[in-house]
């Protein structure tokens, strides 16, 4: 009842739009709205408010800055390696147009990842929080991942899906969406 009840009320303020697959109400307005580096530098300034807030909640370790220094290392390589074999197959990094895909990329990163982009993203999030030594900071991770996961991945998915059909469904069997 209270589940209708808020759906029937965030129908009404524009937030959820009928899709055309399916009996359910899916939350579309943000889909493909916000690009993924603004979502992540909200994401980063989150955990950095986050770590302000709750100082007694930080935790004390030695090493967090060689710690950080490595996983924003690793994330770096990652988003950046996901690029590079975007551009190596002639296919766009743009994430708010997934239907301009030229080709299902498949080598490189991408043959461990779907997302390697926003596995680069999160792994640098987690050195951003290992850096503050927050454990405050550490809730902005399953936050981002939700957020990517509903509003960028799955639209990007169902576009990939309608151009590129069973090549992309094979794909999508065979690597996982994050790691």
């Amino acid at each position: 009842m209270r589940r209708t009840r808020d759906l029937r009320n965030a129908q009404i303020f524009g937030l959820l739009q009928p899709c055309e697959y399916g009996e359910q109400t899916h939350m579309v307005s943000l889909e493909l709205k916000v690009p993924p580096l603004i979502v992540f530098a909200v994401a980063a300034g989150a955990a950095w408010a986050l770590s302000q807030i709750t100082p007694t909640w930080n935790l004390e370790f030695g090493s967090a800055v060689v710690a950080a220094a490595l996983l924003f290392a690793l994330g770096t390589a990652v988003a950046l390696a996901g690029v590079a074999s975007f551009r190596s197959q002639g296919t766009t990094i743009n994430p708010m147009v997934p239907e301009r895909s030229a080709r299902v990329v498949q080598a490189g990163v991408y043959r461990w990842s779907r997302n390697p982009m926003y596995l680069g993203m999160l792994l640098v999030l987690l050195a951003v929080a290992t850096c503050l030594k927050s454990a405050a900071a550490l809730v902005v991770l399953p936050a981002f991942v939700w957020y990517m996961n509903r509003f960028q991945i799955a639209p990007e998915e169902r576009a990939l899906l309608n151009k590129f059909g069973s090549e992309y469904a094979g794909y999508m069997v065979k690597v996982r969406r994050w790691l």
